[in-house]
């Protein structure tokens, strides 16, 4: 069994696309956690305000199986692939981090790079496993978190859903 972290974010429908994605989740996978929820500004385009959050779920699934399932829920919510990388989304979900590998393969990075640049990233990660030690930088998420240089001002909690 492997311990995976997952981001989820939406700007179109939150709730209702959000609320698919986490009861998918809970069916499909063992020991589902979730973070607190924060509202952040779009990065990268004028859009509206995305809902982010963190999942850890434990699977049997290899990552790249798994990005294919996440895949297959994001079609299911009306993601759109023939737009631009930043814009809106009915539905993001990514792999953050598979248990402690590291990959530099182009079709699945791990741990995902945007862990160590965004906020809406970190911060929910940092709340839900302060104590996981990131493969590359050697140093627990609550860490990280305290160190982070990068834009924080736009981050709100919203609340948490369990």
């Amino acid at each position: 069994m492997s311990t995976a972290y997952l981001g989820l974010g939406s700007n179109a429908e939150p709730g209702i696309h959000l609320g698919i994605a986490i009861d998918w989740l809970g069916r499909e996978f063992q020991q589902l956690a979730l973070s607190p929820i924060y509202r952040s500004a779009a990065v990268g385009f004028a859009g509206k305000d995305f809902i982010n959050l963190v999942a850890r779920i434990e699977t049997n699934s290899s990552p790249t199986t798994l990005k294919q399932q996440l895949i297959e829920i994001e079609d299911a919510n009306g993601r759109l692939r023939d737009v631009p990388k930043f814009s809106d989304r009915t539905l993001d979900i990514d792999i953050l981090l598979f248990d402690d590998q590291v990959s530099d393969c182009p079709e699945l990075i791990l741990p995902r790079e945007e862990i160590l640049l965004y906020a809406h990233v970190l911060r929910p990660l940092a709340e839900l496993a302060p104590d996981l030690v990131h493969p590359r930088v050697g140093k627990p998420m609550a860490e990280i978190w305290e160190k982070f240089k990068g834009k924080r001002d736009y981050l709100v909690l919203v609340g948490n859903l369990l």
